[in-house]
């Protein structure tokens, strides 16, 4: 992968990987590496241009990337703060086991541990790894909660989810996360802050700061990365899909 550059506004970005690298550059004059555990957070707030590239180190011979990029709007109150970009090492993530289940606490709160990374709202980010047999039971701590399979093997309640499925909780009520493989999970959670628009990767309660969004980035007003050139265009159809 050599990587892409992109702009966002009104919303946060974290980053978490399972396996490879990736260099991460941005109009703030951030340039951070991030590997397997690590977690990157980088606050849009009223605007910020960024890449993620492999490094150069990695591009001379055949490496697996994989990981998961989760988009977090940010409150009214906060859409237009200004941005930011913090790193924080696997080893500063509250991480314990339950019955032989690896929990890492990404971002948020969860059964009394919070994470270093600072939040807008109330939520939950958390790895899950689970050897075969094994269960986790998931408290409905939040009113919205999902679960997403990063591996095959696993199930909800008994019931299968497919890998690479998004499952969003309904009940209300604790779900119990078993896996007949070694099975591994992503758990996000957190509570309303009301309807967004998305128009490419832009996100906002207001859709007239979507269009002068994409104004700004058709007349230059965003800040460039220093040490890249690349430029992508609009989409000339629309892009919320």
């Amino acid at each position: 992968m050599a990587g892409l550059i992109e702009n966002h506004c009104n919303l946060a970005t974290v980053t978490y990987l399972f396996a490879g690298a990736l260099l991460h550059r941005d109009s703030l004059g951030s340039v951070q590496n991030i590997h397997p555990g690590d977690v990157n957070w980088m606050t849009a707030g009223r605007g910020i241009t960024h890449s993620e590239r492999t490094p150069d180190r990695d591009r001379a011979e055949e490496t697996t990337l994989h990981g998961i990029q989760t988009w977090v709007a940010l409150p009214e109150t906060d859409e237009e703060t200004e941005p930011g970009f913090y790193h924080h090492g696997a080893a500063e993530l509250p991480t314990w086991d339950e019955q032989g289940v690896s929990i890492k606490l990404i971002a948020g709160s969860f059964q009394g541990r919070t994470s270093p990374i600072k939040t807008f709202s109330p939520m939950v980010y958390l790895d899950v790894q689970l050897p075969p047999g094994a269960r986790f039971t998931l408290p409905a701590e939040y009113s919205q909660q999902a679960v997403y399979s990063v591996t095959a093997g696993l199930n909800l309640d008994g019931t299968t989810l497919e890998q690479h499925r998004l499952a969003v909780l309904t009940s209300g009520q604790p779900v119990e996360v078993g896996s007949t493989l070694a099975g591994r999970c992503i758990v996000i959670g957190g509570e309303p802050i009301g309807d967004r628009h998305k128009w490419w990767n832009f996100v906002s309660s207001r859709p007239d700061r979507i269009e002068q969004a994409k104004r700004d980035w058709q007349t230059g007003a965003f800040a460039a990365v220093p040490q890249e050139s690349e430029f992508i265009p609009l989409p000339e159809e629309d892009a919320t899909t």
